[in-house]
């Protein structure tokens, strides 16, 4: 019972990707489509981003008083609604609108079955259940490619709307499971059992505000990449939109398989090599983006660039309950997911005004700058866990 409801969750980490990658390669035909900048793709996702903060930091709330399952169905859902609400707007203001309902669904998806899985399941599953997000942010390019290439960007939305609608259904079918499976694959307490910690309190904690910062600079590298690499393809090297779109899929291909790889991996490292590993894998691509190459060599770029990402959410986010302890993982995923989404809201808007106002060909050096802050904000965090005690020598 347990393995099947661990089949329905990477379902529903599918059906949490599929938004996440849309609107990237849809917009450089979205934006001249409704008679606005290319810089105002920024005001989608802060909407997007800063709804999701506030879904994540109500999650524990939310999932303490009715549970993991029915908040995963109702968000899963509102993500589908919004989906098809996108694929209808006729201007900027009604795609604004529906962001809204996007970014409060996609919140406490993410930080209810983070935890769930942290919690019950090994460091490979939660590897292995992000490799399935990167499964659904790599199909949605491939997804936008075609209606692009066929139809408009509005077809791209309908076939996600489409499977967001089967993968809601799967999810109401699934309440039941919930109260059926027996957990004893992990140490963690029954759900909605675990000891309320108040969000203060552990923000008291520096290794906390570390944690929080790694995933702000973590999720601002990998959202800036995948958002704005569509544009950076069609005005660095003058790719056409629908071929820029199936290029930018590399990139969440490369994440896909990077999590893959590291689920394998994950039963002979530990979490934290593993997060070194996919730490040196993207300073190489970020550095390789940055050279004067031909188009072959940025499309590689992007691949190691996703395949190096790929390990540093789900190891840093099954650390959790090591980090912090199981009785407050929640309200800490919580935390961390928040830093994840303020990151993933500010960083690419900041990039849509240097887009805007000087060129998207910026776009490597501005990644190099994320890396940097991710380099310092992960070595900092390794010196709040040595000095509290929780770093292993493993």
């Amino acid at each position: 019972m347990t393995t099947f409801l661990l089949l329905i969750i990477y379902l529903m980490f599918i059906g949490l990707g599929i938004p996440d990658s849309l609107l990237g390669p849809a917009w450089p035909a979205i934006y001249p489509s409704f008679g606005v900048g290319v810089s105002t793709a920024s005001l989608i996702t802060l909407t997007i981003s800063g709804c999701t903060v506030l879904s994540s930091l109500a999650s524990t709330k939310l999932i303490r008083r009715f549970g993991t399952a029915k908040v995963t169905a109702i968000c899963t859902a509102m993500t589908a609604a919004a989906l098809f609400g996108y694929s209808i707007s006729p201007n900027l203001f009604c795609l604004w609108l529906f962001s809204i309902p996007l970014g409060l669904g996609a919140g406490s998806i993410d930080a209810g079955l983070n935890n769930f899985v942290a919690l019950h399941y090994k460091a490979t599953h939660m590897n292995f259940l992000h490799c399935f997000y990167g499964i659904g942010v790599s199909l949605s390019p491939y997804l936008m490619s075609v209606a692009l290439r066929s139809h408009t960007w509005r077809f791209g939305y309908q076939m996600a709307f489409a499977l967001q609608t089967v993968l809601a259904l799967i999810a109401i079918g699934s309440i039941p499971l919930w109260r059926k499976a027996n957990f004893q694959e992990g140490q963690g307490a029954a759900e909605g059992q675990e000891s309320e910690v108040a969000i203060k309190e552990l923000l008291k904690m520096p290794a906390m505000r570390c944690a929080a910062l790694y995933f702000l600079t973590a999720c601002a590298l990998e959202i800036t990449c995948g958002t704005w690499c569509s544009t950076y393809l069609v005005a660095a090297k003058g790719l056409a939109a629908d071929a820029a779109a199936r290029y930018a899929l590399c990139f969440y291909l490369g994440m896909a398989l990077g999590r893959f790889v590291s689920g394998l991996l994950a039963n002979r490292l530990s979490p934290w090599s593993l997060i070194r590993l996919g730490t040196g894998i993207t300073f190489a691509a970020v550095l390789l983006l940055l050279l004067p190459l031909p188009i072959s060599f940025s499309v590689l770029a992007l691949f190691l660039a996703g395949f190096g990402i790929g390990p540093l959410y789900p190891n840093m986010t099954h650390l959790t309950p090591s980090n912090f302890g199981a009785a407050a993982s929640q309200t800490a995923i919580s935390i961390q997911m928040a830093g994840c989404y303020v990151g993933s809201m500010a960083a690419p808007a900041v990039f849509g005004w240097i887009a805007q106002g000087f060129s998207a060909g910026y776009l490597p050096v501005y990644l190099m700058a994320l890396f940097a802050a991710l380099t310092l904000s992960l070595q900092a965090l390794l010196r709040s866990l040595k000095k509290a005690g929780r770093y292993p020598s493993a």
